[in-house]
């Protein structure tokens, strides 16, 4: 079956989402997401000031959060729509990837399905202890999953679902991404995250804040469960 531009667009415009709300929540973590709204704001009937319709700096973390998982939410819902526009019977197609990226994006869906705040696993009986995996992009074990408050560790993370999708769009879709496409301009912040920590590069300490660690440049720094930070060099070649 010939992909539909529309399904197409669709499933890029999802990830594009996705990436904002990853984006929006690095911003709000960095403590540099403008949380300005209206002083007054009217639209149709209804009219709110700053007061009532603004949000705190002490909500704001966790809402980043919940836009990121909801985001999520969105980006396999294109995802699962693309596979069936795509594919006739993707529940027993012959590709057995086409099978675990059909499953995989239908149970995630259906986690939302039970509570879009607070997604929660609904495995269906002929789910019920299997593995649906995509080599190196993304694996659910179902066992014990269900009524079970989905977690990351469950799906591999929110880059798992990146990568996800992107499987989906150029591998089983055959749209590849244009490697000569127009590049997002360099980060303002030079930060890198691992998991959910952040780290990121200042000129100065912040007031209040003490140095624990000290390395020089081409040390590295061991974190413990494989997770190492290495200083760049000064050096040049």
């Amino acid at each position: 079956m010939e992909m539909q531009p529309q399904q197409l667009n669709r499933l890029k415009l999802a990830e594009q989402q996705f990436r904002l709300a990853c984006t929006v929540h690095l911003a709000v973590v960095n403590d540099v997401q403008p949380l300005d709204v209206p002083i007054e704001w009217s639209f149709g009937e209804h009219r709110v000031s700053y007061e009532e319709f603004g949000l705190r700096k002490d909500q704001a973390p966790v809402a980043g959060h919940a836009l990121e998982e909801t985001a999520m939410l969105v980006l396999t819902g294109a995802i699962l729509d693309a596979i069936k526009a795509h594919f006739h019977a993707p529940r027993h197609h012959d590709d057995a990837r086409v099978v675990a990226s059909y499953q995989i994006a239908r149970i995630i869906r259906n986690a939302f399905a039970h509570s879009m705040i607070d997604p929660t696993w609904s495995i269906d009986a002929d789910c019920v202890d299997k593995t649906f995996e995509i080599p190196d992009i993304i694996s659910v074990c179902t066992t014990d999953l269900h009524g079970r408050r989905m977690g990351w560790p469950d799906y591999g993370g929110p880059l798992a679902i990146f990568r996800f999708g992107r499987f989906v769009r150029e591998v089983l879709l055959g749209e590849p991404i244009d490697p000569n496409r127009p590049k997002p301009e360099f980060p303002s912040i030079r930060s890198c995250q691992i998991g959910r920590m952040v780290l990121k590069k200042v000129d100065d300490l912040p007031d209040g804040v003490v140095g624990v660690v000290y390395v020089e440049p081409g040390q590295s720094i061991d974190l413990g469960n494989g997770h190492v930070i290495r200083v760049a060099s000064n050096k040049t070649d």
